[in-house]
């Protein structure tokens, strides 16, 4: 990028981005994302005060950059719960599936990144949460789910299904027959929710 042009957030969080991808965090200085846009350092620290802030802010970025597609499905009302949980869960696995197979030199910078930044990554599970909690909460409301608790059923399914999101089991994501897995333990997840006495499809 030429120097002079103005610099907005979205563009320097991008260059982060290419520099993370090519050099890892140890290169991911406002100094060196500031020579990668071709301008001062003192450009990029208007927008971000410090290393530590810009790290922060491209983790977010990156956290957050399936949350959309995966708050819609949580949202459609039109698709029953007990259809809405095991979609919500299959579209999460695929998108970290593509995160890891699709740009692996950046996924590994950005598992370094959300360590360091707990925060930022305790941030984006809450949010996976709330989206499970929803899902749930309805299907309680319809009386397709059993109990009254969905915030400890939507965590009780977040670490039930950690192999299929959770960094560490990132090796694990292209396995033949993974998504033949999730949709066993979806299988099981479900009559559990729907508990004894339920026969809701």
């Amino acid at each position: 990028m030429p120097s002079g042009l103005p610099l907005d957030p979205e563009t320097i969080l991008a260059a982060t981005e290419e520099v993370l991808r090519r050099h890892g965090p140890a290169k991911a200085t406002v100094v060196d994302v500031a020579r990668a846009l071709g301008v001062s350092h003192t450009a990029v620290y208007r927008h971000f005060g410090s290393k530590q802030a810009l790290r922060e802010a491209v983790t977010r970025r990156w956290l957050g950059r399936d949350r959309d597609a995966l708050a819609a499905i949580a949202d459609d009302t039109a698709i029953p719960p007990s259809r809405r949980l095991p979609a919500w869960l299959a579209a999460m696995l695929a998108a970290k599936q593509a995160k890891a197979a699709g740009d692996p030199e950046l996924f590994a910078a950005y598992r370094i990144l959300a360590a360091e930044h707990s925060s930022a990554a305790a941030d984006h599970v809450a949010d996976l949460l709330r989206q499970l909690q929803a899902i749930v909460a309805d299907g309680m409301a319809d009386g397709t789910f059993a109990g009254s608790d969905p915030a400890t059923a939507a965590r009780a399914v977040f670490h039930a299904t950690a192999r299929f999101h959770d960094p560490a089991h990132a090796t694990e994501w292209q396995a033949p027959g993974i998504e033949a897995d999730l949709d066993a333990v979806c299988t099981l997840l479900l009559s559990g929710l729907r508990g004894r006495d339920s026969h809701h499809q």
